[in-house]
C-alpha cells in the first residue's frame, strides 16, 4: 500500500491549491518543494486577481469568464489577502480606439457575474483624484473593477489549509528520482537526508521547472511543448496617494499596470519576453526596466527613471506552447496532461495557469485524477482560507477591532497585520499589553512574535522567507536588520529541532 494517495512536485500556487483541494476531499497528500513556498513564479506576479482584459482581443472568452467568476469567489475566501481595486484606463491617442475600449469593458462586466464589484464607467479625469498624477492631455478615462492579491501569502495560506486538512508539506525537499511502477517510488533529499516515499498518483506542478523534472526526475520528456515567458516588474517610491490602479497601453499595444504597493510604493509591470537561461537567477534586464519606465512616462507627469528603483523582480511562466508568434500572445490558460498507462501509476503534468484560476485548476485536475481515489465532492468554492473568516467588506472593521483589543498597535501596523493574517493575528498577539511583549523588533514594525509564528506555522526558514514572501518588509530592511533576523530565525529553528528530537 502506498504511503500517499497523491504526491505533488511544486510548492507554487498551483501545487498548494491542488494539495488543499485534495486534502479537503479526504485524499492523503504529500507536497514537496525544493525551495520555499511560492519562491518562483507565484511570488513574482503582478499581484492581481483579474480576468485579463487584453485576453478578450485574442478571443479567450472561456479563460476570461472563468477568471472573472473567480474574483469574487477568492474575495470571499480570503478577504484579508484579496481586496477589491478600481482601475483607471486612460486611452492613449493612436492606439485602441476609445469606443473599442469602452465596448471591451462592457463585455468584461457582462462576463464577470459581479455581485460585490461595481461596474465600469467613464470618468472625467480633470475632476477626479486618479487624474491628478497624469499628464494634462488626458481628459477622460475608463474606470473598472478587479482585485489585488498578496500572491505569496495566498500560496502560504493554501499550504497552511492543506496541512490543516492532513496534507504533508515538505519545503527545502528535492525529489531527485521518481520510479514508475504500479505506484510511484519517490526519492527525496532534504538537506542531505535521503528518504523514499510512495504514491498512487504523481503531479508535476513545478512551474518553469516542469521540463527539468520530466527530464531528470521522471526520465521521460514532456509529451506536450512548453513555452517559457519572463515577466518583469519594478518598484519605485509612491507616485500617487490614492488606492486606484492604472492599466496603461504601451505604444507597442502591450499593457502595463501601475499599482499602489506595500503602502509606500508603486509597482509597475509586466513585460513578456521569451526566456532561455538559468531559472535560478531570473531578473529583469536593463531593456525591460527601460521599457517599463518609458511605458508609464507616456502617462505620468512625474517621470520614472531606472536609477530610482527600490526593487525589481521577475518570474518565468511555463505556458502551453500554442505556437503564437509573440510571447504576449501565448495562451495564459492552463493545460492538464494526464499520462495514464496500463499497469503503471498515473502522471499529471500542469502547464500554465494564473493566480486567479488556481482554485479552478485544482478542481479540473481532480476531475481528471479523482477516479483513482475515493474522493469527496468539490468543496472549496464556499470555503475560507485561514484567517479569512470575516465578510468581504469587513476588513476595516477588523482593523478597528484589532486596535481596540491591542491599543498599542499603530494604525499602519494593525492594517498590515490584518492584511496578512486576518483573524489569525490573535495567534501571536495573544495577551500582549505593549510592543515590548512581542519580543525583539526588526525592520519596520516586524516583531519576534510575528516571526516566531511564521517559523512555527508557515515554513519560514530564513530572512528572505520572512522579508519578501510572507511580507514585503524587505523593502525597508537594512543589512543589519537582515543579519539580526537571520540570527533570530536560526535560534528558533534550533529550538524546534531540539523539541522535535
Amino acid at each position: 500500500m502506498a504511503d500517499f494517495d497523491l504526491a505533488i512536485i511544486g510548492g507554487g500556487v498551483n501545487g498548494t491549491g491542488l494539495a488543499r483541494d485534495a486534502a479537503g476531499r479526504g485524499i492523503s497528500v504529500l507536497l514537496v518543494e525544493m525551495n520555499d513556498l511560492g519562491s518562483g513564479t507565484s511570488s513574482a506576479s503582478s499581484k492581481l486577481i483579474h480576468g485579463g482584459l487584453r485576453y478578450l482581443e485574442h478571443g479567450a472568452f472561456r479563460l476570461v469568464r472563468e477568471a472573472l467568476s473567480e474574483r469574487e469567489v477568492l474575495l470571499r475566501m480570503a478577504p484579508h489577502v484579496v481586496r477589491p481595486m478600481r482601475f483607471m484606463l486612460p486611452p492613449l491617442p493612436g492606439l485602441r480606439s476609445p469606443l473599442m475600449l469602452r465596448f471591451g469593458l462592457i463585455l468584461y462586466d457582462l462576463l464577470g457575474a459581479r455581485k460585490l464589484l461595481p461596474a465600469s464607467r467613464t470618468v472625467d479625469l480633470t475632476h477626479h483624484v486618479v487624474g491628478q498624477p497624469l499628464n494634462r492631455t488626458f481628459h477622460y478615462g475608463f474606470e473598472y473593477s478587479d482585485c489585488w492579491v498578496d500572491d505569496s501569502r495566498l500560496v502560504v495560506l493554501n499550504a497552511l489549509d492543506a496541512a490543516e486538512h492532513g496534507a504533508i508539506i515538505r519545503t527545502r525537499t528535492r525529489c531527485t528520482r521518481a520510479e514508475r511502477r504500479d505506484e510511484w517510488e519517490l526519492v527525496l533529499n532534504a538537506r542531505g537526508r535521503r528518504e523514499v516515499k510512495t504514491a498512487r498518483v504523481l503531479v508535476n506542478a513545478a512551474g518553469p521547472w516542469i521540463s527539468a523534472v520530466a527530464d531528470t526526475v521522471l526520465r521521460q520528456p514532456l509529451s506536450s511543448p512548453v513555452r517559457l515567458i519572463k515577466g518583469s516588474h519594478i518598484v519605485i517610491r509612491r507616485r500617487f496617494e490614492h488606492d486606484y490602479g492604472y492599466l496603461l497601453e504601451a505604444p507597442d499595444r502591450r499593457v502595463v499596470f501601475a499599482l499602489p504597493f506595500a503602502q509606500e510604493f508603486t509597482l509597475i509591470g509586466t513585460t513578456d519576453e521569451n526566456f532561455v537561461g538559468d531559472l535560478g537567477s531570473v531578473a529583469p534586464d536593463a531593456a525591460e526596466i527601460t521599457y517599463l519606465c518609458d511605458a508609464v512616462n507616456y502617462y505620468f507627469r512625474d517621470k520614472v527613471t531606472p536609477d530610482e528603483l527600490i526593487w525589481s523582480f521577475a518570474g518565468v511562466r511555463a505556458l502551453y506552447d500554442d505556437g503564437a508568434a509573440r510571447p504576449e500572445d501565448v495562451t495564459r490558460d492552463y493545460e492538464l496532461v494526464l499520462d495514464q498507462r496500463d499497469g503503471e501509476a498515473p502522471l499529471l503534468t500542469v502547464y500554465g495557469g494564473k493566480i486567479t484560476t488556481h482554485r479552478k485548476l485544482a478542481e479540473a485536475a481532480l476531475r481528471q485524477i479523482g477516479h483513482f481515489f475515493e474522493a469527496m465532492p468539490p468543496w472549496t468554492a464556499g470555503s475560507r482560507l485561514p484567517g479569512g473568516e470575516f465578510p468581504p467588506d469587513g476588513f476595516d472593521a477588523l482593523v478597528a477591532e484589532a486596535m481596540g483589543r491591542w491599543p498599542f498597535l499603530a494604525a499602519a501596523h494593525a492594517h498590515r497585520l490584518v492584511r496578512a493574517y486576518g483573524r489569525r493575528i490573535e495567534r501571536f498577539l495573544e495577551d500582549a499589553k505593549s510592543m515590548d511583549d512581542l519580543g525583539p523588533s526588526f525592520a519596520g514594525d516586524l516583531t519576534g512574535a510575528e516571526v516566531r509564528y511564521m517559523v512555527e506555522n508557515e515554513w519560514a526558514r530564513n530572512a528572505d522567507d520572512v522579508l519578501w514572501r510572507r511580507s514585503k518588509i524587505g523593502l525597508k530592511a537594512t543589512p543589519d536588520d537582515r543579519a539580526a533576523l537571520d540570527r533570530f530565525i536560526t535560534s528558533l529553528n534550533g529550538k524546534m529541532a531540539i523539541t522535535a528530537g
